[in-house]
């Protein structure tokens, strides 16, 4: 990154903290009983998208956002990206207040759906993206180059979008979505229309950008790809929050203890522990062992479908 660059966002973070004395620049994302109703035409109460919602986003994690369908995962990032207004509550983005758009310029948006221009090329896309945060033509014409390798669209970066699969524009808009260099990306359903190789690449770039010191928040119904890449969960329903926390503390079974081994032979099996020494073995591991996210997910959605109201008691760190 260039000195210039660096000097000037080392300036617009003491100038935040000058007018945000209580910001912390290590929480990125920040929600203070954030809630949203939408109203009808009249002006009465249609749906209670989002209800008292707190949770913080640290620098440099990536954070999954779970939940059914209409359970306010959607809301909440429109929230943070300033195209909702909350109906109380706070929502906060590198200390700001999300209404302000300045912010915006640190944050990269790829959404369910990609809503890109079909008759440009790839190398056209990333060029008007780049000419919207007033990037030099140099620069977006390498960073360009850089993300179309990246995503897997060099052989293809010349033809236009309407000829591209739905996986190929979901690529494309996630090259879109870091023109930037953000130092925040919010990811909704990232996998979306990719075969297994382009999942599995795409959870790999997800892992790069946190690497790179990059702050993720994503959505996703797969759950599958969310435990294989996100540090902590939220899990909403129905609007609450029903699960915040590591997802290796609530995937961790308590009452039950897995023992792993090697070098034993079957005659020993019974006997466990006492003997192992005996026999030449090694103890390779003795932990927890862990549920899946999607039995955790399907578990809480059960206890908060026959309990409403009722926070899950599973520890959160």
């Amino acid at each position: 990154m260039p000195a210039a660059e660096v000097n000037t966002k080392e300036q617009s973070s003491k100038k935040l903290q000058q007018s945000n004395p209580d910001y912390d620049p290590n929480i990125v994302v920040e929600a203070q009983n954030l809630s949203k109703i939408y109203h009808d035409f009249w002006g009465r109460q249609k749906v209670r998208a989002l209800k008292a919602l707190d949770l913080e986003v640290r620098k440099g994690e990536v954070f999954g956002l779970l939940g059914p369908n209409g359970s306010g995962k959607s809301t909440t990032i429109k929230l943070l990206l300033g195209l909702l207004f909350p109906t109380s509550g706070r929502a906060l983005v590198f200390g700001k207040d999300a209404s302000e758009v300045t912010k915006n310029e640190k944050i990269g948006y790829l959404p369910e759906e990609s809503y890109l221009y079909r008759f440009l090329t790839a190398e056209e896309t990333l060029d008007f993206y780049g000419r919207l945060f007033d990037m030099p033509a140099k620069v977006r014409k390498e960073r360009a180059a850089e993300l179309i390798e990246k995503v897997g669209l060099t052989w293809a970066k010349r033809r236009q979008l309407r000829e591209y699969s739905k996986g190929m524009v979901r690529r494309i808009g996630l090259a879109q979505a870091l023109i930037n260099d953000p130092e925040l990306i919010l990811l909704d359903e990232p996998t979306s229309g990719l075969d297994p190789l382009g999942t599995r690449e795409m959870k790999d770039m997800i892992i790069e950008l946190k690497e790179q010191g990059k702050t993720v928040v994503m959505c996703s119904h797969l759950l599958a790809d969310v435990q294989d890449v996100c540090d902590r969960i939220a899990i909403l329903y129905q609007g609450e929050l029903k699960e915040l926390g590591r997802v290796d503390s609530l995937l961790k079974v308590s009452d039950e203890t897995q023992v792993r081994f090697d070098n034993v032979p079957e005659s020993a099996h019974a006997e466990i522990r006492a003997v192992i020494e005996k026999h030449g073995g090694n103890i390779i591991s003795m932990e927890n062992p862990k549920t899946t996210l999607e039995e955790l997910f399907l578990s809480i959605v059960r206890e908060s479908s026959e309990r409403p109201g009722h926070r899950s008691d599973r520890a959160a760190n």
